[in-house]
């Protein structure tokens, strides 16, 4: 058995979306690179890859469940892969706080009437959850009657969307529009503007 074997085997391993087979391990290498393969070569190569990672300087191993293949994390690394699972879960934006944030990133400071204007909808609650995901902040109150809160985006939305400076959000000219959709580019723009 050779090395490139054994590093073929690995790739395929880590690569496939679910656990994998030794039969189709050697039907994907016998496909593509080799033209025969001695199905003992694929054991050599699966056993030889199961002891390399059961030592400890490795956290994950590979394990072997109703004869298909699989890295796994090991048992000693659970607890803060759970924790970090927990936090990054509800990290997706709904299409209401993506539609909202992109009128606060692009009108700020905005007040939250303005956006319920230009959404259409009351945005108490997108506007609640974007502030406790830390994506938008209040810069302060406006100068209009009854003083409302003045919205501006955070640094985490920079983070969040890999921004330098604002002005790196694409231009509204940028979007294309699709003729399926509903309304003109030119009424989008002048809601915003």
């Amino acid at each position: 058995m050779s090395t490139p074997i054994i590093r073929y085997v690995e790739a395929l391993i880590f690569a496939a979306p679910q656990p994998i087979s030794r039969s189709d391990l050697r039907k994907a290498l016998t496909h593509s690179i080799f033209d025969s393969i001695p199905s003992t070569d694929i054991d050599d190569a699966v056993d030889h890859l199961q002891e390399q990672y059961r030592e400890e300087s490795f956290s994950f191993e590979l394990v072997e469940m109703g004869e298909k293949l699989q890295f796994l994390t090991k048992g000693a690394y659970h607890r803060v892969i759970e924790d970090y699972l927990k936090q990054s879960k509800g990290k997706r934006l709904s299409k209401a706080a993506l539609e909202t944030l992109s009128i606060i990133a692009y009108k700020q400071p905005i007040v939250k009437s303005e956006v319920e204007q230009i959404r259409g909808v009351n945005c108490d609650y997108t506007i609640q959850k974007l502030l406790e995901k830390e994506l938008v902040e209040i810069a302060g109150r406006d100068d209009g009657p009854g003083r409302p809160l003045l919205y501006i985006t955070s640094e985490k939305f920079m983070d969040y969307f890999g921004l330098k400076n604002i002005k790196d959000l694409p231009q509204i000219k940028e979007f294309e529009q699709q003729e399926e959709e509903i309304g003109k580019l030119q009424d989008i723009e002048e809601q915003i503007n």
